[in-house]
């Protein structure tokens, strides 16, 4: 039998083992290396102190630098403004404005959920720190499409093509927009670009290559709708995809609070809203790409402001004037049948994509009613469930105060690591209505969108 003090030594020597093999797994699983300091960096800086001191700065400049005014104003104040019409023009000022965003969005983000939701989350009862990272996550999709999908609506609302689908295209090219449509269109740019820093900057997750191609397609559309004034279809495409990320959100954070009943019920009615604005409502645009676009769309070219819009022009040979209209406000800008074909091939593409999802939604929805349980099937790989379960036994060492003895052999580096890293990891990603996963992957699909087992 041991005497005392061996087993003393025997149990920090077990303890020290255990965070040494914690460690190595949390940093080969999460890149380690250079790389991995690299991120780290970005991450624990990134947006409550970096963002906070480049807006200062930049409004710092514009207060007292007149003769940088110019070259500032165009980070927070639209370009391109008719005073004639009131209006806006597209140009290339406007990079300026989607950068500020992009900034802005990525402190939000950061400020919100480390400083205001993942408290909350805790303060509500959630335990896990994964838990409470993904409820941040989640409750922040929630925040950015409550605002940005009613202002959408109301946009749609108060123009001439609301429940009329054939004024989507009538007054084309009109060059130029109100001050809320640009601000809308440019926001939703920032936004998404942003996402994109994020699953690349933060822990890529399984379904990376699903979520990228999400974003990748998402700023596709708002790019090309708003540089060849297609804004008012945009604008409606936006309001159809959007309203999914408000109610799929909520059903998940349902979940990590505990309402499973709750979630039921969201869930039931995310099927609902899918199905509906998905294979109703887009495809009603679709149809009206196809009939009404080819009637009222002149396939020809123009050129100039709206005070000078000359037309209809030739079109030029070579591809070049394809890029016009991204740059210059009055540069040449063209409708022909391949920029049709293409644009309505891009739609239907997005709905045969969308009919995969919907299979796998009817797919859980029927095992459901059946009275089948859904597969436990977790979205992290084994290598991060052993991790878990390491940090589930150091927790128990920790009640039991077995932990008080580590701090007298090692040099309190693990014990700082792990205080700081356990609080709220920082990792990237969002849930979205169209990136929805496991159209390849059945299981991981039942395992993200199930109310009665655990999501992760």
């Amino acid at each position: 039998m041991k005497s005392d003090p061996e087993a003393a030594a025997h149990s920090r020597g077990q303890l020290v083992s255990k965070n040494e093999r914690l460690i190595a797994m949390r940093l080969s699983k999460r890149g380690g290396g250079s790389s991995r300091s690299i991120k780290q960096l970005f991450l624990d800086n990134q947006a409550a102190g970096i963002v906070f001191n480049l807006v200062a700065l930049l409004y710092l400049t514009q207060l007292l630098i007149p003769r940088a005014r110019p070259f500032t104003r165009p980070f927070w104040s639209l370009s391109h403004y008719n005073p004639t019409t009131g209006k806006y023009a597209v140009g290339s000022n406007d990079i300026y404005y989607v950068f500020y965003y992009l900034v802005l969005f990525t402190g939000l983000r950061d400020g919100l959920m480390n400083g205001v939701l993942g408290p909350l989350g805790r303060r509500w009862g959630i335990s896990k720190a994964k838990d409470v990272e993904r409820f941040a996550e989640q409750t922040w999709m929630i925040c950015y499409y409550c605002l940005f999908w009613p202002l959408g609506v109301y946009i749609w609302y108060s123009s001439p093509y609301f429940l009329n689908m054939a004024e989507l295209w009538t007054d084309w090219p009109s060059r130029e927009i109100t001050g809320t449509m640009k601000f809308y269109f440019l926001a939703q740019l920032a936004f998404w670009i942003q996402q994109v820093y994020v699953i690349n900057i933060e822990k890529q997750r399984k379904d990376y290559w699903q979520m990228l191609s999400h974003h990748v397609v998402t700023i596709g559309l708002v790019v090309a709708s708003y540089a060849y004034h297609f804004t008012r279809v945009g604008n409606l495409i936006l309001i159809i995809m959007d309203i999914v990320d408000i109610v799929f959100p909520l059903a998940k954070c349902a979940k990590y609070l505990g309402f499973n009943t709750l979630c039921d019920i969201l869930f039931g009615l995310f099927v609902v809203v899918w199905l509906a604005t998905r294979h109703v409502f887009f495809l009603m645009v679709i149809r009206s790409v196809y009939f009404d676009v080819p009637a009222i769309v002149p396939k020809t070219c123009f050129q100039g402001g709206m005070n000078s819009l000359q037309g209809p022009l030739p079109q030029p040979s070579g591809w070049s004037w394809l890029l016009e209209p991204f740059k210059d406000p009055e540069g040449l800008i063209c409708f022909n049948q391949s920029i049709f074909n293409g644009f309505f091939s891009y739609l239907v593409a997005l709905q045969g994509i969308m009919m995969i999802w919907s299979y796998a939604i009817l797919k859980v929805v029927v095992k459901v009613l059946s009275g089948q349980n859904a597969e436990d099937i977790r979205s992290d790989d084994e290598e991060e469930e052993q991790v878990s379960e390491l940090e589930e036994e150091e927790e128990g060492d920790e009640e039991s105060g077995l932990l008080e003895e580590e701090a007298e052999v090692d040099d309190g580096i693990v014990k700082a690591w792990e205080r700081r890293n356990r609080v709220l990891p920082k990792r990237g990603g969002s849930s979205s209505g169209l990136h929805l996963p496991g159209h390849s992957d059945r299981k991981e699909f039942l395992n993200r969108i199930g109310c009665e087992k655990q999501i992760d």
